[in-house]
């Protein structure tokens, strides 16, 4: 987050022009746009798209969606691949159930997830840190992604031991965790530099396409790593649905399916890394932070704001209600036999309405006082909640 969001830069009231006197300037002692307070040009090669001057993108003439429609369909495809690490993680649990471990080891293998909830803790390190000639974001995305993929291809060697396929011993949930954990990390990091590039990729007219975007994409992506992979990795769904011969395993196994996707990330970035360019001809706000320290003083800074604190509090507190049915009701049906993969099906309904719903919402949310979608609809979840422990 730029400091400048908290400033309002005074330049863009301006005018060429709209003074009318002598007197008029010296009232108006301000420093021309495009210098900094100690009199240096400003320079830079990556400016938020959201904080552009109204000289670099006039008024008069927006962009429309169609003239970006190849960046946002990038932005969409990144997300996807995003969403790809949170369904095979989320699709472990089932698998760990159908082998009857216990709810400790279960607990234990949930910290996998707190990559994402603690992104906030590294990410002014990639805001800060990059190679200029490379490109702000492509300096981690790309290594990321590429880190990605070559952990999948590995993890693919090593899966199945680690559920106890191949001898017939049971799953080693430590090492599934702390390999688990990694990737997450490694999906939690590409996130924040995707997110951060969305700034700049967009101009201002079309930037709040990067959060539906990233609403459809990750729903899209978790669709294909968990739902997808579960049916096509069940015998029993496959004999049904999809084969005329039955055969004992499915179509694909989940070291197959890991496989793949590393093949895909790993193309997908060079393809990323050779062909799309950075925009390194806007200029950074003089707001802009410079350095690491710099970058987590503005943190810390804004983290102690009172609207800040009051926020973050209405996060960690607003799943309490339901975060038990949330967690458990799936291990549950598959403790007392319904096949993993016909739980995962019933995700399917839901999936066109994930994708839909933050379209038409989006209007909503986008004005002066977003959250008060949230208030609202919090209330009908925690009643739908309460019905289903009755």
């Amino acid at each position: 987050m730029s400091p400048t969001i908290s400033y309002k830069d005074s330049s863009r009231q301006r005018r060429p022009g709209s003074y009318q006197n002598s007197v008029d300037m010296l009232k108006r002692e301000l420093p021309p746009p495009d210098f900094c307070g100690d009199g240096r040009a400003e320079v830079g090669d990556d400016r938020e798209a959201l904080l552009q001057e109204p000289s670099v993108t006039p008024l008069g003439t927006p962009r429309g969606y169609r003239a970006e429609l190849g960046s946002i369909l990038l932005l969409l495809f990144l997300y996807v691949l995003q969403g790809i690490p949170l369904g095979l993680a989320g699709s472990i649990p089932l698998i760990l159930q159908s082998k009857n471990v216990s709810y400790t080891d279960q607990a234990f293998f949930s910290f996998v997830f707190w990559p994402f909830s603690l992104k906030l803790l590294w990410a002014p390190l990639v805001d800060a840190v990059y190679f200029k000639s490379f490109g702000r974001r492509k300096s981690w995305l790309v290594p990321t992604q590429y880190t990605l993929g070559l952990f999948m291809m590995y993890l693919s060697r090593q899966v199945d031991s680690l559920l106890g396929e191949e001898d017939g011993k049971s799953p080693d949930v430590v090492a599934l965790t702390v390999t688990f954990f990694l990737f997450e990390f490694l999906a939690a990091t590409q996130d924040i530099a995707v997110d951060g590039w969305a700034l700049t990729m967009l101009s201002r007219e079309n930037v709040g396409y990067a959060s539906t975007c990233n609403s459809v994409g990750q729903t899209a992506g978790y669709f294909l790593g968990n739902v997808l992979f579960l049916a096509l990795e069940s015998a029993s769904f496959c004999n049904k649905y999809l084969r005329f011969q039955p055969q004992p395993r499915g179509i694909v196994t989940l070291s197959d399916f890991l496989f793949y996707w590393g093949a895909v990330f790993l193309i997908t970035t060079t393809l990323v890394a050779l062909l799309k360019k950075e925009d390194r001809e806007r200029h950074p706000s003089k707001e802009e932070t410079k350095g690491i320290m710099d970058t987590y003083k503005l943190l810390f800074s804004i983290v102690k704001m009172p609207a800040v604190l009051t926020f973050c509090a209405l996060i960690l507190t607003a799943k309490i209600g339901f975060s038990a049915a949330d967690a458990v009701t799936g291990l549950k049906l598959v403790e007392e036999g319904v096949p993993k993969e016909h739980l995962a099906l019933l995700a399917v309904p839901m999936v066109p309405l994930q994708i839909i719903l933050p379209l038409i919402i989006s209007k909503y949310t986008a004005g002066p006082q977003p959250l008060n979608t949230f208030y609202k609809a919090m209330p009908f979840r925690l009643r739908c909640t309460a019905c289903m422990l009755l």
